[in-house]
């Protein structure tokens, strides 16, 4: 039997808990079966369901040391608990509280509740319990608040791969690939601040990031992708007149990129790229930096948006947005984005 998917229900202050319930109640309006076991705190999840008016359903509890289940019975949602679950160190746990977080409020025990879901549904995932995680938004501050070392979903789930596999985090590169029906960019750097992710952009940082995406894209597409490198600088530094970065650390990774074999094209002016993709000359663009490469795909709409980390010992989809406090508790956030992350997982553990 397949292992379910672990969704997370992300900052219990923001939407992340309405965007699941209103997951749950499409697919039972449309009687799709839902593989699916929530990783959250099920009183924030009660009050998801309560503020979509969905009180006809219920929780079912999941037992830590039996198998995780999707859950059988009509309006029913399978919960881990991950207070129950192995994940971030007790000792920074916030108190016991039965209150729940404020909607729209940035804090250290909602970071909480958002990290320990992350820690507690990865290590299910390298345990083969559950087929890949979904992840829904958290909130960078109150992760830090809550003193959780890593800036968001990617390092942390890195740190737990690399843990579980025994290596060193840098032994486990990964990357950051956000697409949707039109566009596909992977990026060189992630969260970190602009000056530092110019440093980054070195020969071996970028031939590290085309491969890859040549490896993850060849999986997911069937076939060798064709992979444009968009340049650092204005026109991809114009033959070194606005800079010599693309001369002398983007073209030798493209140059030994294609000497492996791959179909990897640039650097290309990245004004224009990310057109020229779009209208299917590449399969994906690799961007140099995080606005960058995000920037033309979020453009394009949110509502189909989906982020991907390459690289990892496992599945990993979230929606391409943040928590959105200020609709947090109102009912009227759009699932459509954490909808096609649970697509795009189901279409990644099948392929």
């Amino acid at each position: 039997m397949h292992p379910p998917l672990a969704i997370t229900l992300g900052d219990p202050a923001g939407i992340g808990p309405e965007i699941v319930a209103k997951y749950f109640a499409q697919a039972a309006a449309t009687n799709v079966h839902q593989d699916s076991v929530v990783f959250g705190d099920p009183a924030h999840l009660q009050r998801a369901l309560d503020v979509l008016g969905m009180t006809d359903w219920r929780l079912q509890l999941q037992q830590p040391g039996h198998a995780l289940q999707a859950a059988t019975q009509p309006r029913t949602i399978a919960v881990a608990d991950p207070a129950l679950w192995p994940g971030l160190p007790t000792e920074n746990a916030p108190p016991n509280s039965d209150a729940l977080v404020p909607w729209g409020q940035i804090s250290a025990r909602a970071g909480w509740f958002a990290a320990q879901a992350v820690v507690a549904a990865t290590q299910a995932a390298l345990r083969g319990e559950v087929s890949a995680v979904v992840t829904a938004p958290l909130h960078k501050e109150a992760l830090a608040a809550a003193g959780v070392d890593y800036p968001g979903h990617t390092e942390l789930l890195q740190a737990q791969a690399a843990a579980h596999q025994g290596v060193r985090v840098s032994d486990m590169p990964v990357r950051m690939m956000l697409a949707n029906d039109e566009l596909r960019t992977v990026l060189v750097s992630i969260h970190v601040a602009l000056r530092e992710a110019l440093d980054l952009v070195t020969t071996e940082r970028v031939l590290q990031t085309i491969r890859i995406t040549h490896d993850s894209l060849a999986k997911l597409l069937g076939h060798a992708p064709r992979i444009a490198v968009a340049g650092l600088n204005p026109h991809a530094g114009e033959g070194g007149l606005f800079g010599r970065e693309d001369i002398e650390h983007i073209a030798p990774a493209i140059a030994q990129a294609q000497a492996l074999g791959m179909n990897v094209s640039g650097p290309h002016a990245p004004d224009t790229v990310f057109m020229r993709a779009r209208t299917g000359e590449f399969d994906v663009v690799v961007a140099m930096y995080h606005d960058q490469g995000l920037i033309p795909v979020k453009y394009l709409g949110l509502d189909e948006g989906v982020n991907v980390t390459l690289g990892l010992p496992l599945v990993r989809t979230s929606p391409d947005h943040g928590t959105a406090f200020d609709l947090a508790g109102t009912g009227r956030a759009n699932p459509a984005s954490f909808l096609a992350a649970v697509r795009m997982a189901r279409r990644l553990t099948s392929a």
